[in-house]
């Protein structure tokens, strides 16, 4: 079954990893995704401020059942990123993370591995787990073949998080 997954990720880092990894489902037959845009209208939607910005991610996850957050090196510190994680994490999303510190940039290179400790912000009533390693499955794309394994992870996310 396709998902509509919403894509989180630190835009001025790893806007051509995310690219790259966002356009692998192009050549497959699961095409519905979200959560994805580009520069010029980001910068249209930077210029409203933090109200736009957060109504736009709100908007975005419209829909979705599963966030995929694309670790890159900086990904943990954004306070965006831990603003998707949190709408995500409220409307049930099934959430997982994807490093992508080994997909090479527009200009060939790597960067340093980033974190996946994410929180606390996932409180439940049913368990004192509060950051993103306790909670979701984290994968390699380049060492975990993410380009034929993505589909999976996806579904493993959405299933786990009863979606």
């Amino acid at each position: 079954m396709a998902r509509r997954a919403f894509f989180s990720f630190h835009y001025k880092n790893d806007v051509w990893r995310a690219m790259q990894v966002r356009n692998s489902w192009v050549t497959k037959d699961d095409k519905k995704s979200a959560g994805f845009i580009d520069s010029a209208e980001f910068e249209k939607i930077k210029k409203g401020g933090d109200y736009a910005i957060k109504k736009w991610i709100r908007e975005q996850l419209e829909g979705t059942s599963v966030t995929v957050v694309l670790i890159g090196s900086e990904t943990s510190s954004r306070d965006y990123i831990i603003y998707e994680l949190e709408k995500s994490w409220e409307k049930g999303n099934g959430i997982l993370g994807i490093y992508i510190h080994n997909k090479k940039d527009l200009y060939g290179n790597t960067s340093k591995k980033g974190s996946n400790v994410f929180g606390p912000i996932f409180k439940s009533q049913y368990d004192d787990k509060q950051y993103f390693y306790e909670r979701f499955s984290t994968y390699d794309w380049v060492e975990d073949d993410g380009y034929n394994n993505m589909g999976k992870w996806i579904e493993a996310a959405a299933k786990k998080a009863g979606r």
